[in-house]
């Protein structure tokens, strides 16, 4: 859905996309992590919710993806979400809300989203992490990449207690090490629209894919759920930013399924997927 998008319409359109860069025979399904996370039996899709993208629905699309969401959870499942407008991520946390104690979202994004509302809409995508806080849907927020803070977004995350490393900080590596259950929300336009020109905000001065990559493997904690939003087809270029959303996708697969980052693979540490694989050691990082 991209009913809550306050610039360009277009995100609606990204899940099929998504999923065939995800797919695409180009390249194989291991993830840098050692993980061949398309081997059968160890992904499954549970298809496109049918969502009316109309403002006078949007209640009952919020509900479908919040019911959708919690329904997956009871039957033991991790949910990755793929977007759509980053409104949806607060209908996905109220799926998950009661089933994690202290749960700590990393939310990748140029923008902190935490307006309290946005050209009259408390249901923005400029304002789900308000929602979020506000309903105490998670324990911890932590905010990475974010490089269009003003004041009123800056007096929201200190009364919410969030926690946000703007992009001129990172890397931010030792904010990934959480201990706990963890939701990863990664909006496309963290990274810099020279490697993602298919988003509707575009911010330069981002992420490379590189960069975005390191931040998922340095992820610790059990991550139970994510989201990935915000690439919007109608901007992108010979599908460049779908490629990447697939990179991506299959980066955070990797590490929900236990995958070892390279670095620590090739100083020795097992990775599934990669048994009797060897080496040669690298130097300390």
């Amino acid at each position: 859905m991209d009913v809550n998008s306050s610039y360009l319409r277009g995100p609606a359109g990204a899940p099929p996309k998504i999923r065939q860069a995800f797919r695409c025979p180009a390249s194989n399904g291991f993830s840098e992590s050692g993980v061949d996370v398309g081997a059968q039996g160890s992904l499954a899709d549970a298809g496109d919710l049918r969502l009316s993208n109309r403002p006078e629905k949007l209640g009952a699309d919020f509900a479908q993806i919040e019911r959708a969401v919690s329904e997956l959870l009871k039957e033991g499942k991790r949910p990755i979400a793929l977007g759509g407008d980053h409104s949806i991520t607060y209908p996905i946390l109220k799926g998950f809300a009661g089933r994690y104690r202290d749960l700590t979202i990393l939310h990748f994004d140029a923008h902190s989203d935490l307006y309290h509302e946005f050209e009259g809409s408390r249901l923005s995508h400029a304002c789900p992490f308000a929602r979020i806080m506000e309903e105490r849907l998670a324990a911890r927020l932590v905010q990475i990449g974010i490089r269009t803070l003003n004041r009123h977004q800056g007096e929201q995350a200190e009364r919410f207690g969030v926690e946000i490393v703007q992009m001129s900080a990172l890397p931010a590596y030792r904010w990934l090490r959480v201990q706990g259950p963890v939701y990863i929300s990664f909006d496309m336009d963290v990274l810099d629209p020279a490697f993602a020109p298919g988003i509707s905000h575009r911010e330069p001065g981002g992420m490379s894919v590189r960069e975005a990559i390191a931040h998922v493997h340095a992820v610790r904690g059990t991550i139970v759920g994510a989201d990935i939003v915000e690439y919007n087809p109608v901007q992108d270029v010979a599908e460049m930013t779908a490629t990447v959303a697939g990179k991506i996708l299959k980066e955070i697969l990797g590490r929900m399924m236990g995958g070892v980052p390279s670095r620590r693979r090739a100083q020795g540490v097992a990775s599934p997927g990669c048994k009797g694989m060897h080496a040669r050691p690298l130097a300390p990082p």
